[in-house]
């Protein structure tokens, strides 16, 4: 059976592009499914799932939207209905990917849709917004964002070339089929988060979970990260946890750009997963600055730069109690099996003993603070080494590994 692309799009005002998208899949070899998110004018071609059925799908209908035609009150309605529609067609096996395109509002109606579909699953958005910040498109979601460069407004040789290339794309991850799931011995699956400042103490704790025959997902805790790891919890993807960085906690409480959210660290304890936790890459946040510019007030910090426009500012004592209040705060309704490692010489390798921001005092309130405020359910092991020590991952590994 020939993929079949499910085309997202406005049929009223993207009519021609839209009948242009479906014939380049169709030349592909492909099957185009069109999808009308349109509301106010005629469709411009014809609808493989009209905007009747996907607004009833929305729980409306489009005559009493049309009463008084408003964006903000039916986008809610079109998002509900695409993605209750696309959900359907996914569970039946009857689509293979996805492609949407769009201005301000398309792309902010298509991602929302992308957005509440499975990881794994092929998205692609082509985007007017697609060159500047398109954090609120993707959230913690694997979509693909492709810039349109001009206006998804009528067929010329520019628009003809990104469409086709589009329509190419979305075609051929359509045929990957790989789908998301556990090796076939059904192994637990480990997530394992990371920060630049703990990559060596990563690799290593990598290859011995590799080594034991665990497959491993690693994801960058900037905050997206951390949450989308979560996400692959509540999804079932994941069964076990090696939290190694939390600098996404120490940036929600003290504003840096790492910061996920209330939730983060919640999770794994919420859902009883097996976790090893350390609180790597606490002893710092990040802010983004001018080029090796030091904010005012943190001249008379300790302070290095992760590059030469994040700026990571040491913090004190009384800030490190604030972050081990959140983390602790965070833990209480932890339940399984959980342990918090305590990597006694330094959290990361910029406070280690050569470090630039090495400050044993503010460790030493930070790790008083947790020891004080972690619930019992969270046994507490104090180790005298750096992070990133491979004695110390080594121990923390073999209790995870030993957990599974």
């Amino acid at each position: 059976m020939a993929p079949t692309v499910a085309v997202l799009a406005t049929l009223d005002t993207k009519g021609v592009e839209s009948a242009y998208v479906k014939e380049r899949i169709e030349a592909l070899g492909g099957e185009a499914l069109l999808i009308d998110m349109g509301l106010v004018g005629e469709p411009g071609t014809p609808a493989d799932i009209s905007r009747e059925e996907l607004i009833a799908a929305g729980g409306s209908s489009l005559e009493a939207l049309l009463k008084k035609p408003d964006r903000q009150e039916a986008a809610p309605v079109l998002i509900a209905g695409a993605t209750a529609v696309l959900q359907g067609l996914l569970a039946e096996g009857r689509v293979d990917a996805v492609l949407g395109f769009g201005g301000t509002q398309g792309s902010s109606n298509c991602s929302a849709v992308m957005q509440a579909l499975p990881y794994g699953f092929p998205k692609l958005l082509l985007s007017t917004m697609a060159s500047g910040d398109t954090s609120s498109f993707v959230g913690i979601k694997d979509i693909t964002m492709m810039f349109s460069v001009s206006d998804i407004l009528g067929l010329n040789p520019l628009a003809r070339t990104i469409l086709a290339n589009a329509a190419a794309c979305a075609w051929g991850m359509a045929q990957a089929g790989i789908p998301l799931e556990r090796a076939e011995d059904g192994r637990p699956v480990i997530a394992m988060t990371n920060l630049g400042v703990l990559t060596d103490g990563t690799m290593h704790a990598l290859e011995r979970f590799e080594r034991a025959g665990y497959e491993v997902i690693v994801f960058h805790a900037v905050g997206s990260g951390g949450l989308a790891m979560e996400q692959l919890m509540k999804d079932g993807h994941v069964q076990a946890v090696f939290d190694y960085g939390l600098g996404e906690i120490a940036d929600e409480v003290h504003g840096g750009l790492r910061a996920a959210n209330p939730e983060r660290l919640t999770v794994a304890g919420k859902l009883g997963l097996p976790q090893v936790i350390v609180p790597g890459g606490t002893e710092h946040i990040g802010l983004f600055t001018e080029p090796n510019v030091v904010p005012e007030r943190f001249k008379d910090r300790l302070h290095t730069f992760h590059n030469p426009i994040i700026f990571a500012p040491r913090l004190n004592a009384e800030e490190m109690r604030l972050v081990a209040a959140s983390i602790c705060e965070r833990l209480q309704h932890t339940r399984g099996d959980a342990v918090m490692y305590l990597p006694l010489r330094s959290t990361s390798r910029y406070g280690a003993e050569d470090g630039p921001l090495r400050d044993p005092e503010s460790d030493a309130a930070f790790y008083a603070a947790l020891k004080e405020g972690l619930p019992d359910s969270v046994e507490v092991v104090e180790v005298d080494a750096d992070a990133e020590d491979p004695a110390f991952v080594d121990q923390a590994v073999d209790r995870l590994l030993a957990m599974l």
